[in-house]
């Protein structure tokens, strides 16, 4: 069982009390409390079972303009003073920055917790076992599935209250229920995997364990036997699962640290055009049962929903009280990052996308992380489908695709077929003119 509100909010009022008591100026803490759960099946059988419970606090004290943090998982009350002083010692001789403050109480949190993002469904290790045993027994269903590479699920409860010394004290509860297969296929000599994954707010929300175990077998088969092709410039459409990748470089490009040290591409695009003008990007804190969706980021600021790209031009950045005074800008409690970042759906038919011409690659799988914010250049080893004349042709492998993202992000063309399965979503994706290395 997760720790009640009353537990965690007498101890974030011992640490707020105590520091005040012994010279700082402002405060602020986080006092959570999380339980997993986790199983992890291979072939079927139990691969492993464990169960962790953290409990944490981190303190933040102010004496003037100087600031220090410290944190422990041990919150015994005598624990805790020994804690608050170390964090006011630390905090004494630690150079002062002008930037340094608690964000403005005008922005706190108030209103109402509507969101369902805490479901009390609880889950015993059996029920667990069969949900992903099941999923695999779905998979070796076809012949050509041959092993898994480990599949499990998870269930997540947690709670926390955050407080500060100018009156804000909050939190709630959230729960996450995660399962993915991962499955080998074969034929003829090559050996291919892939998976599926579901992670969802509520247990019943969650896709039902032989879907899982079917979308796993499919992906995993259809990759084998792939084919290397020649270098050239290819139109790319990058599967859901790659094009909200895409997103995340975005929003690393436009969080006002990176904007404060000039350290992005996006530096200077602020209300200038960066994707072609039928692009809007959203970051939507309020979505019900949303896998991103908070009513307050960690510093306590009210989650309002941003329209960050609007008609191809960018709006707005990702903005925290101490990196927002560097720029001049207000924080709009993005301190935490993004909530539900998304595309908004485009409104070409995925089938109409992949017809667009008479040779498209689909990329469903990219390997490492090749974006460098600083200059915008992308480039990741890859592999997927051909598609030709607007159909599947076969598997390719060993690509690797390469652009700038200042030219990429205004060739970008959006499906119609956004699903909000994680944090971050996007609708299929085709971007021209992208080129790739082959053999």
């Amino acid at each position: 069982m997760i720790k009640e509100d009353s537990y965690l909010k007498n101890l974030a009022d011992i640490c707020l009390t105590k520091s005040k008591k012994l010279g700082s100026s402002e405060a602020s803490v986080l006092v959570m409390n999380s339980v997993s759960e986790n199983v992890n099946i291979r072939n079927r059988k139990i691969d492993g079972s464990e169960r962790s419970d953290n409990l944490g606090i981190t303190l933040t004290t102010y004496i003037g303009k100087k600031k220090a943090s410290i944190s422990s998982s041990n919150l015994k009350e005598e624990n805790i003073i020994t804690l608050v002083k170390k964090c006011i010692d630390a905090t004494k001789v630690t150079p002062e920055d002008e930037f340094n403050s608690l964000p403005d109480k005008d922005l706190h949190f108030k209103g109402a917790k509507d969101l369902k993002l805490f479901d009390e469904t609880h889950l015993d290790n059996e029920k667990k076992i069969n949900f992903i045993k099941a999923a695999e027994e779905k998979a070796f269903s076809n012949e050509k599935i041959v092993n898994t590479n480990g599949s499990a699920f998870s269930e997540t409860k947690s709670n926390f209250i955050l407080a500060n010394s100018n009156g804000f004290m909050d939190g709630y509860k959230t729960s996450q229920f995660t399962a993915y297969c991962e499955v080998v296929s074969k034929s003829n000599g090559s050996m291919e995997r892939d998976y599926e994954y579901t992670s969802k707010r509520y247990y019943d929300d969650l896709l039902k364990p032989e879907q899982i175990g079917l979308n796993a077998a499919k992906k995993a088969i259809d990759k084998l036997n792939p084919k290397k092709i020649k270098s050239d410039k290819f139109d790319i459409v990058f599967d859901k699962r790659i094009s909200k990748n895409f997103l995340s470089n975005f929003a690393s490009s436009i969080s006002s640290s990176a904007i404060a040290k000039g350290t992005t591409f996006l530096k200077d695009k602020l209300n200038k055009n960066i994707f072609d003008n039928s692009i809007n990007i959203i970051d939507k804190g309020n979505i019900i049962k949303g896998n991103g969706s908070r009513y307050f980021d960690s510093e306590g600021i009210m989650i309002k929903e941003l329209e960050l790209v609007k008609d191809g031009i960018l709006m707005d950045y990702l903005i925290d009280t101490y990196n927002g005074k560097k720029i001049n800008r207000q924080s709009n409690g993005r301190s935490s990052g993004t909530t539900n970042l998304y595309f908004e759906n485009g409104k070409v038919p995925f089938e109409d996308l992949i017809k667009s011409g008479k040779k498209i690659l689909f990329i469903n799988e990219t390997i490492g992380r090749g974006a460098n914010i600083i200059t915008g250049d992308y480039s990741v080893g890859a592999s997927g489908m051909m598609i030709e004349n607007g159909e599947f042709a076969y598997p390719v492998s060993e690509i690797t695709i390469a652009g700038n993202f200042n030219e990429m992000f205004k060739n970008i063309t959006l499906a119609n077929d956004l699903e909000f399965n994680y944090s971050t979503n996007s609708p299929s994706m085709l971007i021209t003119g992208i080129t790739v290395g082959g053999k």
